[in-house]
């Protein structure tokens, strides 16, 4: 599984943080590893140079083989916050999308 981190100009990609991203979306998508092409991080800062309670945004997006790709996102006041909520978001999206290609509806 490929990640990619990307970011805007207001957020500074360390390797502290591109660390913490891997191990947390190894740790979220592990399980779908083999199912997966590639998996992109986007980074924002709405604020800019201002804090906000909700300023930082996270936007994943997984490419299943042979799905269209699947993009979730979180909201929250530090990056860690954000990659925590999408990459919980996209296990769930994620999971419901494989039970439905393994047990359709009759």
């Amino acid at each position: 599984m490929q990640i990619q981190i990307n970011s805007d100009k207001n957020i500074a990609v360390d390797e502290a943080i591109s660390t913490f991203i891997t191990d947390e979306l190894t740790r979220a998508l592990t399980h779908f590893e083999s199912r997966l092409t590639r998996v992109e991080v986007h980074l924002s800062d709405a604020n800019a140079d201002k804090s906000g309670p909700r300023d930082k945004r996270c936007l994943i997006e997984v490419r299943p083989r042979n799905h269209q790709p699947v993009t979730t996102s979180d909201e929250g006041s530090n990056v860690e916050q954000t990659v925590k909520g999408a990459a919980n978001k996209m296990k769930n999206a994620l999971q419901t999308l494989f039970d439905r290609q393994s047990n359709p509806r009759k």
